[in-house]
């Protein structure tokens, strides 16, 4: 089995369908990076870390590296940001679109072909 399949069915039922949605936004978003996990996060990789994300208690957390918050600062001003930090509240609709972008802009920058 995927570290991600594994990942995701530990996860509470009810938060299950996001991730799996999240899983799937950002592989079709970066089809040529490899699903692991690291920091005990699912993470894809392409010649190092591109993009993770994470469950806790209230939110999932995507972790773009620390430039993405403020690139797209304008589209994010409805969530917690940190540096390098996005935090999508689970008792709201995940902006995949969004969340598909920040991963394509990720990739372009961080993965080593």
């Amino acid at each position: 089995m995927n570290p991600i399949d594994e990942y995701i069915l530990r996860q509470d039922e009810a938060i299950q369908p996001k991730l799996q949605a999240i899983r799937e936004t950002i592989r079709a978003a970066i089809p040529d990076a490899q699903e692991k996990v690291s920091y005990q996060m699912p993470t894809y990789w392409k010649g190092r870390n591109i993009i993770h994300f994470a469950v806790f208690k209230n939110h999932i957390g995507l972790y773009p590296g620390g430039e993405a918050p403020a690139v797209f600062a304008s589209r994010l001003k409805d969530y917690k940001t940190g540096r390098g930090t996005i935090q999508f509240p689970l008792d709201r609709e995940l902006p995949l679109d969004l969340i598909s972008e920040i991963a394509a802009w990720c990739y372009e920058r961080y993965a080593k072909v």
